[in-house]
């Protein structure tokens, strides 16, 4: 066969050689065309699916760490009938506390105490729930969703007479940083307390927003007439989220029969629901793009190889199989495709990298909780997106090809 003659003698890949050829039709004909909507098509498919999870995994990351930030992974406190704000005291010093990083997968441990009080000014009253936090407690996680101002400063002879409240509370009340504030607290006997201003943070949680306020745990302990080695409960924080059920677990085996646990996935679940819910709309429409995507270049090679039936029918007549003109045609919808790949991740990229950048696109915080479309890349999910999206090309393609083998030599050659 002369064909695989050519390429035993030359040491040529003969499929490929043809389909490079084929690649460079002229501007003018049909084919030229058809070939340049195949590779918009899978670009416009690539450049929307990375853009697609990296707003999911940015929205998803952003609402989570704004509920980490007052929820934290995992509670521990003390087993009661209690359904208030406000806990029964468990002791600071304890094996699942202090020993805490025996624990595999935990990231960090804090202890906290909740109170319910209200805000005063001449003006205005505001119900808040103030959570009483220590040296220990994570500020970095709040620095993310501070709008001005600082983190307390604690003392070690007296509790701080400091506090951080919401941009919405804030707003309500004609507060400023560095305001002074009457704290009260419903208690036998009433107790008031005047508190400064340090900082005023946003989450856009109506949740938290709308009644969270953060001041030193030793306030807490001393309205509630604890010592310095009670607190409400325990926080801690796994260093992969995804790992959540396992660690839980472990913790759990180790804590005393007084004590309970409950997960952030539990006290927030219909949070956690509406995520799952993004996960599976954005799995839908990612299926979508790749299929559409996948069938339009089997079409754009169909249409290709018919357009070349004479060269088809040539090739046969010279001795090539029909496996080996396959296999020309096969290479010539990969290299589309890689085109088009390369063309959508540079622009899915780009329009990802400009948004992360300059927040472009804004949003509504009241209805998004966030007040621009947040960006996050995982280069692992584009790397599967790419080989995905390949692979299924490389699937669909060998479809179109089958058609070789009905092609006549006869009738190629003689047809116009």
């Amino acid at each position: 066969m002369i064909t695989k003659d050519i390429e035993t003698k030359n040491k040529v890949n003969f499929p490929l050689f043809v389909a490079k050829r084929i690649q460079k039709p002229d501007k003018a004909t049909f084919s030229a065309t058809v070939s340049r909507v195949g590779i918009i098509t899978i670009a416009l498919g690539v450049a929307v699916g990375i853009v697609a999870l990296a707003v999911l995994l940015g929205f998803k990351n952003t609402i989570s760490q704004k509920v980490f930030l007052f929820g934290s992974h995992i509670q521990v406190s003390k087993l009661s009938l209690n359904t208030s704000f406000e806990e029964p005291p468990i002791p600071l010093h304890t094996s699942v506390y202090d020993q805490w990083q025996q624990v595999e997968g935990l990231r960090h441990r804090q202890a906290v105490a909740h109170k319910a009080g209200i805000l005063k000014t001449p003006d205005e009253l505001q119900g808040i729930v103030l959570k009483g936090v220590g040296r220990d407690f994570d500020w970095a996680l709040l620095q993310e969703s501070m709008v001005e101002g600082r983190k307390i400063t604690f003392s070690d002879t007296a509790d701080a007479k400091e506090l951080i409240i919401s941009k919405v509370i804030a707003n309500k009340m004609a507060l400023r940083l560095n305001d002074e504030v009457l704290l009260y607290f419903v208690q036998q006997p009433p107790r008031v307390r005047k508190l400064k201003i340090v900082g005023i943070y946003e989450t856009n949680l109506e949740e938290f927003d709308n009644q969270l306020v953060l001041g030193d745990i030793a306030l807490v302990q001393k309205l509630n007439g604890w010592g310095r080695d009670s607190v409400g409960s325990y926080e801690y924080f796994v260093k992969d989220f995804e790992q959540l059920e396992p660690v839980s677990k472990n913790l759990y085996a180790r804590l005393p029969n007084d004590l309970r646990m409950e997960r952030v996935t539990e006290r927030f679940r219909a949070v956690f629901e509406w995520l799952k819910l993004l996960d599976t709309n954005t799995a839908i429409l990612l299926v979508l793009i790749f299929f559409v995507t996948a069938f339009n270049i089997a079409s754009v090679l169909l249409v290709m190889m018919m357009e070349r039936t004479p060269m088809v029918g040539l090739l046969k007549t010279l001795g090539s199989p029909n496996r080996q003109i396959r296999r020309v045609f096969f290479y010539v919808g990969m290299q589309l495709a890689i085109k088009g790949l390369v063309i959508g991740n540079v622009v899915g990229l780009g329009i990802c990298w400009l948004q992360q950048r300059l927040e472009i696109i804004p949003l509504d915080p009241v209805n998004y909780f966030m007040d621009t479309v947040p960006i996050t890349f995982d280069w692992v999910s584009v790397l599967l997106l790419n080989t995905g999206t390949l692979t299924l090309i490389a699937l669909v393609l060998l479809i179109p090809t089958l058609i070789v083998a009905r092609i006549s030599p006869l009738r190629a050659l003689t047809s116009k």
